[in-house]
């Protein structure tokens, strides 16, 4: 969805140029996001300038837009606040006027970038415009930098009153949102002063600092707020600390500092590997090179401190390198990061799985009565992928459902239910939400998350980080195969105390041995499956039948296909193609059709004869060793065999090249399709 990211520091002398760079190549590692449209703002040479640029279309024509401005770009700034957004629209179409950052009036009092949706963002405009307020975009957002502004006045117009501090502000205003949020204020009547809001939606800051920090946290601030009847008194007196103790030296005076927000740690890790994510109704008030978290809540069970943690990515790791597109790297860095997902969780020697994210909370998961899986898109099809294995050695009930339809139809959730929660960025909106409910229902909450630090991770009783590394193309390809795995981890774990499944598990274990070197042997491939692609590239429908484990396969292939070249692509179990389907199949419907030597074997063969009898042609997707006659007039991609639980893996890896390959031949960049966002943090 939209990302955002701001810069501040204090005593260190930076030129507006070094600013704009910063905020401009932080947007752009953003861009896997998804967006539309681009803004930021820099101070100007006075405490009352606000340099605001805005563009729709990529990074660069804002970069393009910025270099064609006349303005001083040397001048030097002891003190700056900057701050820039990219927007995927959601309240109004991709337009400059609805680019962020958003403005309170044309002087620039109070500017606002903001991911997230504001709900009740209609009772609000509606609110603002009886007072006065003209507004300049469709976009929910507009709101919130006008209301600032409303409450900034009213409190300067109350007689006797005193000004009020920017967090108390900030905090006024977000206690009249609904829904979303994570919002970077800045405001030409709090010079050098940024504050930062978050509710529902990712927000960490990074620190840099030339010597190492005093501490690694940052205490919260418990302030005596006044109720909100009383809101715009200023006669309370607010506890406050003097200092936050992280960001003093040895002499308790401030060091020379530079912070750097964002909603994803690739904007920060080009500056500093130091960072500190904020929790839900966390307000940061950054100001004189110091650093305050308040909250928005006076009475809740979180922690009084912040941690700085360290983040392990190397910005090696978010630069495409040699490759076309991240999508086509990712694709390629399979081989190691199914390694890592399963580095010092397995000894393939004597079979034993250890999770350590499972171990407080194990023996209450085997006491379960039921597992629940709840995820979206590729997240989803790692659970249907797995669920027969789960079934199979946990001898459980095992439900797997979409989150974005969890709370539409109100599951029931038992105290004794196990709830798993697969998200890629661990900031999914409609999965938080489902975790929520499960949570409220007493249900043990287990998360599968590839971002350490994400309100997933946080916010579940136990969990597993798939370990694969950053992905930041939209259309998830190496963040899939490491779901699946760990998926398969936690089913071998739960039921290493049953004897009856000894041999299926060592079976298992060793598939996933040579699993790496399998997938090397299907990327070998990649010049005869360019060669497919590219002869299909004017199809415009296409069908992907499997049965089985595989009926995931397709469903992920289809998803994958749709998602970067705009072919509608449909999986389908092929045991239902006589109850529909089959209507669709003639000489000119573009087929896929997987066919592992397995349990279904037989069953694909009669799927693959009912559709040969109806003239179609299907692309075969099956073992190298496959000699099976009947299926020698079809056009085939031969890939290694392994066990059924885990040959999706190795199918996957070539309906991604496929799917890669296609969108290329087609002209389109694999990496940002239309309409589509990395993180859909909105519901």
């Amino acid at each position: 969805m939209c990302g955002i990211v701001a810069y501040i520091n204090y005593l260190v002398e930076r030129d507006r140029e070094f600013v704009l760079n910063a905020l401009l190549n932080g947007l752009k590692m953003l861009e896997y996001r998804g967006y539309d449209s681009a803004g930021l703002c820099v101070d100007g040479d006075s405490a009352s300038e606000v340099l605001v640029f805005k563009e729709v279309g990529n990074i660069k024509a804002l970069r393009d837009k910025i270099e064609g401005q006349t303005f001083d770009r040397k001048h030097l700034f002891p003190s700056h606040c900057g701050m820039g957004h990219t927007r995927w629209a959601t309240h109004g179409i991709p337009a400059e006027r609805n680019s962020h950052p958003h403005r309170s009036d044309p002087n620039n009092e109070f500017l606002v970038v903001h991911n997230g949706i504001i709900t009740n963002s209609k009772e609000l405009r509606q609110l603002l415009e009886k007072f006065g307020y003209a507004f300049e975009s469709d976009t929910d957002t507009e709101c919130v930098a006008k209301l600032a502004k409303y409450l900034y006045d009213q409190q300067l117009k109350a007689p006797g009153k005193k000004p009020l501090s920017f967090t108390s502000l900030v905090k006024l205003v977000c206690k009249q949102l609904e829904g979303a949020f994570a919002l970077i204020f800045k405001s030409t009547h709090y010079p050098n002063e940024m504050v930062a809001a978050r509710r529902g939606s990712p927000l960490l800051i990074g620190v840099r600092t030339a010597k190492k920090l005093k501490v690694d946290f940052v205490d919260v601030d418990h302030e005596d707020f006044p109720d909100d009847g009383q809101a715009l008194s200023a006669d309370k007196p607010a506890v406050r600390r003097a200092r936050s103790r992280s960001f003093m030296g040895a002499d308790d005076s401030v060091e020379p500092i530079e912070y750097i927000l964002a909603s994803d740690a690739s904007a920060i890790i080009e500056h500093t590997k130091k960072v500190m994510y904020l929790e839900d109704d966390d307000v940061a008030h950054i100001a004189d090179g110091d650093l305050h978290i308040h909250r928005l809540r006076r009475d809740d069970t979180l922690s009084s401190m912040r941690t700085v943690q360290t983040l392990e990515q190397e910005l090696a790791q978010i630069k495409m390198g040699t490759y076309s597109h991240f999508m086509q790297k990712e694709i390629f860095e399979q081989p190691e990061s199914v390694i890592n997902t399963m580095r010092g969780r397995i000894n393939f020697e004597d079979g034993r799985v250890l999770l350590g994210g499972l171990k407080s909370q194990l023996a209450n998961i085997r006491r379960s009565r039921r597992i629940i899986f709840s995820a979206c898109g590729t997240s989803f099809h790692s659970c249907v992928a797995t669920k027969s294995l789960f079934a199979e050695l946990t001898e459980l009930p095992i439900n797997v459902e979409l989150s974005s339809a969890f709370l539409d139809e109100q599951l029931p959730v038992f105290r004794d239910d196990v709830c798993i929660f697969v998200s890629q960025s661990g900031e999914t909106k409609d999965t938080l939400l489902a975790l929520q409910y499960c949570k409220e229902r007493g249900a043990l909450c287990v998360g599968v998350t590839n971002t350490v630090g994400s309100t997933i991770s946080r916010d579940t009783h136990c969990g597993v980080h798939i370990n694969a590394g950053p992905e930041l193309s939209v259309a998830s390809t190496k963040a899939y195969t490491s779901q699946f795995i760990a998926l398969t981890l936690m089913a071998l774990q739960l039921s290493d105390d049953n004897y009856a499944k000894v041999g299926r598990r060592r079976e298992i274990i060793q598939g996933l041995q040579s699993l790496s070197s399998n997938i090397k042997k299907v990327l070998s491939l990649d010049n005869e499956i360019k060669d497919l692609a590219i002869k299909h590239k004017d199809i415009t429908n296409l069908i992907l039948l499997g049965r089985g484990y595989h009926g995931a396969t397709c469903l992920e292939g289809a998803l994958k296909i749709k998602e970067v070249s705009y072919i509608h692509a449909e999986g389908i179990l092929a045991g239902e193609l006589k109850h529909g389907p089959l209507a669709l199949i003639d000489k000119d419907m573009p087929i896929i059709l997987v066919m592992n030597k397995d349990k279904h074997y037989v069953d694909v063969e009669n799927a693959y004869a009912q559709v040969t009898a109806r003239f179609g042609n299907p692309i075969l997707i099956c073992n190298e060793d496959d000699t099976n006659e009947k299926i020698s007039p079809s056009l085939k991609i031969r890939v290694p065999g392994t066990v059924d639980a885990i040959q999706g893996i190795v199918n996957i890896i070539a309906l991604q090249l496929f799917s890669y390959h296609i969108a290329v031949a087609r002209g389109f960049n694999p990496d940002t399709p239309r309409n589509l966002a990395k993180s859909v943090t909105t519901a």
